[in-house]
């Protein structure tokens, strides 16, 4: 079923902030930091993919997904919708699911052998096609996913996620630049007000993280330094 009718995007973003912090896929520990993919230091991690094992918030958020996609692109403008390996896959489906859409997914690299191919499924030129994944940081490995759709003639100017990191000022100029638009249900801002309001962890660890994500840089690079 096609979801038409939502909450305006404040209480979206709310509530989807207030979902994360229910199942736990929020964490905060200014003490001793997270290590990211980067290599670099936060007090905050994400794991959305913990999303696909509640079946009641993964159904809202998907339906919230899948409106405020509609809503920002159009209730017609993709004919594929694209999950990134692999996060992206399980979301990617489910969003085709409720937009009556094939769906496709991408590899991060050729699987090296076969068809040596990095695009499963059906995607044709011309079609014009939603990425959709678990979160972007700095929309990087966006990038890659969308050149290898536009590889196959497909078209490909906009990409959904559940979480937006919301803290680097280049995301949004990169992927414009590269010709997409990001769509999203909520940021650490979002998160961080709902876990005030909840109480969610201690004050110091609250103002830590709040700290973190006004100069996320600053902060790195000092623990780095300490």
């Amino acid at each position: 079923m096609i979801p038409t009718s939502f909450p305006e995007r404040t209480e979206i973003a709310r509530l989807t902030a207030k979902m994360l912090l229910e199942i736990k896929a929020v964490h905060f520990n200014a003490a001793e930091p997270f290590t990211l993919a980067s290599g670099l230091p936060s007090p905050t991690y994400i794991d959305c993919r913990k999303l696909i094992s509640f079946p009641r918030i993964r159904a809202t958020l998907m339906d919230f997904l899948t409106v405020t996609v509609m809503r920002d692109a159009g209730f017609e403008a993709f004919d594929n919708i694209a999950g990134g390996e692999t996060a992206g896959i399980p979301f990617a489906a489910m969003v085709a699911e409720r937009m009556a859409l094939p769906m496709t997914y991408v590899r991060k690299k050729p699987k090296g052998y076969g068809r040596n191919a990095r695009i499963e499924g059906a995607m044709t030129e011309g079609e014009r096609v939603l990425l959709v994944e678990d979160l972007t940081t700095d929309g990087g490995s966006k990038l890659s996913f969308v050149d290898a759709i536009r590889e196959t003639g497909a078209t490909c100017g906009h990409t959904a996620v559940i979480f937006y990191y919301g803290i680097f000022d280049d995301t949004i100029p990169n992927l414009r630049d590269h010709g997409v638009e990001l769509h999203h249900l909520c940021t650490w801002w979002d998160v961080l007000a709902e876990a005030r309001a909840q109480a969610a962890f201690d004050e110091d660890t609250l103002n830590e993280v709040e700290t973190f994500l006004s100069a996320p840089r600053a902060w790195q690079e000092a623990r780095q330094k300490g």
